[in-house]
C-alpha cells in the first residue's frame, strides 16, 4: 500500500505560477510510475501528466505542454509540478497518481493510488 500527500496548491493570476509536490509514504522500497490528473467543477476527472517508473519517460497532455514539467526526487520519494504561465482553464483539484505498472495509465480508473487532491485556482 502507497499513500500519496498532495501539497503547493492555492490561488495565482493567470500568467502566474505554481509548484506541487507529492510525497509517497509506505510501500516505497519499490519504484511506481507517478503523474497528475485534475478535475475541474462539472468535468471528468482528466490526465496531465506522468513520468515512468525508470523516470526515463515523460508523458504531457496537449494542454499543459510547455507550460508544466514533472520531475522526480527518488531518495526523498517525491514528485514535483511546475505549472508555468498559468492559464484560469487550469483551474482544478489536482490529484497525484501512482501505479504499479512502468507507465502510469491515462484513465483514472486503471490507476493504482490516487492522493487526496489540491486544489488550484487560477483567477483572470
Amino acid at each position: 500500500q502507497v499513500q500519496l500527500v498532495e501539497s503547493g496548491g492555492g490561488l495565482v493570476q493567470a500568467g502566474g505560477s505554481l509548484r506541487l509536490s507529492c510525497a509517497a509514504s509506505g510501500r516505497t522500497n519499490s519504484n511506481y510510475a507517478m503523474g497528475w490528473f485534475r478535475q475541474a467543477p462539472g468535468k471528468n476527472r482528466e490526465f496531465v501528466v506522468s513520468i515512468s517508473r525508470n523516470s526515463g519517460s515523460v508523458y504531457y497532455a496537449d494542454s499543459v505542454k510547455g507550460r508544466f514539467t514533472i520531475s522526480r526526487d527518488g531518495a526523498k520519494n517525491t514528485v514535483y509540478l511546475q505549472m508555468n504561465s498559468l492559464k484560469p482553464e487550469d483551474t482544478a483539484v489536482y490529484y497525484c497518481a501512482a501505479d504499479t505498472s512502468s507507465l502510469l495509465p491515462t484513465e483514472g480508473r486503471y490507476v493504482d493510488y490516487w492522493g487526496q487532491g489540491t486544489q488550484v485556482t487560477v483567477s483572470s
